[in-house]
């Protein structure tokens, strides 16, 4: 589940971090990517843990008020799932096109 939260979060900063301040992209980078703790965050920076935490929790908040009303990791997982099922399908005949629109279709991502 945590893993899952993650990924998640990881995702939504990959679309939305030119939305956010330039603190709250440090501490989301700091904290999901870099993997540092609060504590080590905190004391980087001279702030408290607790500050660190309200600042990442409230992040976390925005980038899902910001899927909720962009939807682009939504598109993006179903932009996924098609060019997956296209795979699966794609015809003998005309292949070559059809490969070169799917691989168009990748592109976008």
């Amino acid at each position: 589940m945590l893993l899952e939260k993650t990924t998640r979060v990881n995702f939504l900063f990959d679309f939305y971090q030119s939305l956010l301040t330039d603190k709250q992209r440090l501490y989301m980078q700091l904290y999901y990517l870099d993997d540092l703790s609060l504590g080590e965050i905190a004391e980087q920076y001279g702030v408290s843990r607790q500050a660190v935490y309200d600042n990442v929790k409230r992040t976390e908040a925005m980038l899902e008020d910001y899927e909720k009303k962009l939807n682009l990791f939504e598109k993006h997982e179903g932009r996924l799932e098609i060019v997956e099922l296209l795979e699966e399908m794609a015809p003998t005949e005309n292949s070559n096109r059809f490969m070169k629109l799917l691989h168009t279709l990748k592109d976008f991502e």
